[in-house]
């Protein structure tokens, strides 16, 4: 075989060993960049992130319903402590969802959550949550988990949601492997519920 043939077969082998690498590597950051993806455009009904409250507070009011789900596999109960509220558009509002594991091991979850309409996930701003962090619950143990939110005053100026009145947050739970030592986190920061 002469040295130019080596040469392309050399060079193609090589090519094809970094295209396989390359979409190995891809494939991995797919996940991470849809996330922050949807993180970012509130796409899918991905809630914004707030560092602080908002400066305007509108008269329009707007509801805001909660739901809440859990996987069997975790053994927790999980709902809201409200179904619903109505707030100014603007308007910080902290919430309660109550979780109690119901098994006889300490168990620890996550929730993943989204809104509902899906559009309006650009415009639904947490400042703080629980679904933030890992959950360690023990046995019996209940507790209330807050979420600190509001509606983006910009929600007005987005035609396609003239006609929306209500807007449904989701959690749902899933196990997690619990780590030694761990305990509840994510909750200290947050303000005790009154009452």
């Amino acid at each position: 075989m002469s040295e130019t043939k080596k040469y392309n077969h050399k060079r193609i082998a090589l090519s094809s060993a970094a295209l396989a690498v390359g979409m190995i590597g891809v494939a991995y950051a797919a996940v991470p960049l849809y996330r922050i993806f949807c993180q970012v455009t509130g796409y899918g009904g991905t809630t914004q992130v707030a560092e602080q409250a908002s400066e305007v507070i509108l008269s329009k009011k707007i509801k805001v319903r909660f739901d809440a789900n859990t996987s069997r596999k975790l053994g927790w109960s999980f709902e809201p402590v409200e179904r619903e509220i109505e707030l100014k558009i603007g308007e910080t509002r902290l919430a309660y969802y109550k979780a109690s594991n119901q098994s006889d091991e300490a168990t620890t979850g996550t929730a993943t959550f989204n809104v509902t309409p899906p559009s309006a996930g650009a415009y639904f701003n947490k400042i703080a949550c629980f679904c933030f962090t890992k959950q360690t619950l023990q046995p019996g143990q209940s507790v209330d988990m807050p979420v600190s939110f509001f509606i983006d005053p910009e929600i007005v100026n987005d035609k396609d949601l003239d006609g929306v009145t209500a807007i449904t947050l989701s959690y749902t739970f899933f196990p997690l492997k619990a780590e030694k030592n761990e305990q509840t986190s994510g909750l200290s920061n947050l303000p005790e519920k009154n009452g």
